[in-house]
C-alpha cells in the first residue's frame, strides 16, 4: 500500500512530518479517513482524536488530541492545521 504524507503543525511548531498508511481525523461533519491518493478535500476540525496508523489497518493506531483547526488534503498528502496538538 502506497504511503500518505502527513502533517500536523500548531501556531508553536511543527509537530510531526512523516509518511504513514492511513489517518483519521475529526471532522465537524463526521470522522473521515485518509490514504494515499485520497481526492482534494477540506474539513473544520472539532476536538477529538487524530488517529494515526502505520504498517496496515490491523495495527493499534497512535492517537493525538487535536483542539480546533481545520485539515486539507491535496496531492502532497494531508497537513492538518490544529490550533492545539496534545503530545507527549
Amino acid at each position: 500500500m502506497a504511503d500518505l504524507h502527513f502533517e500536523l503543525v500548531t501556531p508553536e511548531r511543527l509537530v510531526r512530518s512523516e509518511e504513514v498508511t492511513m489517518v483519521v481525523v475529526p471532522g465537524t461533519e463526521g470522522d473521515f479517513g485518509v490514504l494515499a491518493g485520497h481526492a482534494p478535500y477540506m474539513s473544520t476540525l472539532r476536538n477529538g482524536d487524530i488517529a494515526i496508523y502505520r504498517g496496515g489497518m490491523n495495527v493499534e493506531p497512535e492517537r493525538i488530541p487535536v483542539v480546533g483547526g481545520f485539515a486539507e488534503v491535496n496531492e502532497r498528502g494531508l497537513t492538518v492545521l490544529a490550533e492545539r496538538a496534545d503530545v507527549a
